[in-house]
């Protein structure tokens, strides 16, 4: 494993009035998991993007070498002549073809210019036993779950005969079950020849599965580390610039009465009527506490958040939501803000985001009356309250102007964030808002939830990551298929007990 496969020399990459990358270098042996860690924000994914020819040849300064040779990829599709496949954090599947389909999709099994199913689902079915999948090549990809579409993408990447596999933060979208069956995978590969590189803020994964780890700060190579010096806090040090000796800001609960309830709810799937996703639900939030509802993925509790604020999942929802004791109108998410929830979504870049237009927009566009005067937007108070929550939760930018798009996945989600607490809610539901961000960056919204229970909001916190929750919250809900199995004070809780509360429940049920 000491045969260098890939060398990146002095890559230097700008952007208007940003340098992404000042003279990084990257050096990767053949037949090894390397690690790429650092911020939001730092670079790993441009870097990536050079190598891969998202960004062509000619965009940036420095060299490629790869198997000895210099590298002057245009497209993706040279990459790919070579061996070097990119999987992105966002899949790139088209949800309503086949696996099949997906798989050869831009590389089809043809002869005299027509396509051989025959040959396609038979190559697919190879290739879905080498990552351990056993479905349908004829499925379609809105038929299985994130964690099947990644190894989806993963054969994909097979079938182009790969070499050097690139993957960008593969598991945040998935559960422990899938995250520890995908990187077994990459050890698998390994002793097939095969060299990935892993971007990865879930640093117990990397310490796992690196042989090498590369840090980033601020479009720079900071050091290279080897397996045996690879610690978290040397690592954080790394990324951050300092040493971060507690994961969660300290605080001192300041609990108040009740605030927020939801007495006996019910939701059935929004395609199939008879099909129950929630069922019975019943929870509380009081003033300035932090609760989090704890669960495997499918357990229905981002279906319930998002039934609960303004109906926007399900179908024959039955159950009654009151504030501060009297009931109130969610069925529509006009009415679900003005009753004072407010939801930040797990699908950011999707439902939370409108990427193609300027944080100033973004922030301001949930409480548009909020910067208008006589039904009349007013541009200087929109200005001033985007400035202003741009400061006050730190979104890294060049100015509110710089398209959210552009933003790191950290900062995209501050700008969520300070969307939300521009609308002042009472109660702010957060579906995973530290999905797919950095640690310095995690600290930072644990520091505004803070804040705002300080402030005797209630905050109610969704979350896969069960040290989260444990780090973070004054309450904790258990939820398993669609109800709530289990409820421990947050001084009490551990993921030991969480988990019995699901495997007990499960029990029940079987």
């Amino acid at each position: 494993m000491d045969t260098t496969i890939l060398e990146m020399r002095g890559i230097t990459k700008t952007f208007p009035g940003v340098k992404a990358l000042s003279d990084v270098n990257l050096d990767v042996r053949e037949g090894e998991i390397h690690a790429i860690v650092g911020e939001n924000g730092a670079g790993k994914s441009t870097l990536m993007k050079v190598l891969s020819g998202v960004y062509p040849a000619g965009s940036y300064d420095g060299q490629i070498i790869y198997r000895g040779q210099e590298m002057q990829f245009k497209t993706i599709r040279d990459s790919e002549h070579q061996g070097i496949v990119i999987i992105h954090q966002e899949l790139a599947l088209v949800p309503l073809l086949s696996i099949a389909e997906n798989i050869f999709l831009g590389n089809e099994t043809a002869k005299n210019g027509v396509i051989d199913w025959d040959e396609a689902r038979n190559g697919a079915r190879k290739l879905l036993t080498m990552v351990g999948l056993k479905e349908d090549p004829d499925t379609l990809i809105t038929h299985i779950g994130v964690g099947k579409q990644q190894l989806v993408e993963i054969a994909k990447a097979l079938s182009k005969e790969v070499k050097l596999l690139i993957l960008d933060e593969p598991t945040a979208s998935l559960s422990e079950k899938d995250s520890t069956a995908l990187l077994d995978l990459l050890i698998d590969f390994k002793t097939q020849g095969i060299t990935s590189i892993l971007i990865s803020h879930k640093l117990n994964e990397i310490k796992r599965v690196a042989d090498r780890v590369t840090v980033i700060r601020d479009g720079k190579t900071i050091e290279t580390m080897n397996k045996a010096d690879i610690s978290e806090d040397r690592i954080i040090t790394s990324m951050v610039g300092r040493s971060l000796d507690d994961r969660y800001p300290d605080r001192t609960p300041q609990i108040g009465e009740t605030m927020f309830e939801v007495k006996d709810w019910s939701v059935y799937h929004t395609l199939h009527a008879d099909r129950q996703v929630v069922k019975g639900v019943s929870i509380h939030v009081n003033k300035g506490e932090v609760v989090g509802i704890a669960g495997l993925m499918g357990s229905g509790r981002t279906e319930f958040a998002m039934s609960v604020f303004g109906r926007t999942y399900g179908q024959k929802i039955t159950g009654q939501v009151l504030m501060n004791g009297k009931p109130v109108d969610t069925s529509t998410v006009r009415r679900a803000v003005d009753a004072g929830l407010a939801y930040a979504t797990e699908d950011r870049k999707t439902y939370g985001l409108n990427l193609i237009d300027h944080i100033k927009n973004n922030v301001t566009i949930a409480n548009l009356p909020g910067v208008s005067r006589g039904g009349v937007l007013d541009d200087m108070a929109e200005m001033k309250v985007a400035n202003d929550y741009r400061k006050a939760t730190n979104i890294r930018s060049s100015s509110v102007f710089q398209l959210t798009g552009n933003l790191s996945g950290g900062n995209q989600q501050k700008v969520v964030l300070s969307k939300w607490l521009f609308s002042n809610p009472d109660l702010l539901i957060l579906d995973e808002p530290t999905r797919g961000i950095d640690v310095g960056a995690k600290y930072e919204i644990y520091t505004i939830i803070n804040r705002l229970a300080g402030e005797g909001k209630g905050i109610l916190v969704i979350s896969s990551e069960m040290p989260e929750l444990l780090g973070i919250c004054d309450r904790i809900y258990v939820m398993n298929e669609g109800r709530i199995v289990g409820e421990l004070a947050g001084s009490e809780a551990s993921q030991e007990k969480i988990m019995r509360a699901i495997v007990r429940a499960e029990g029940r049920t079987a």
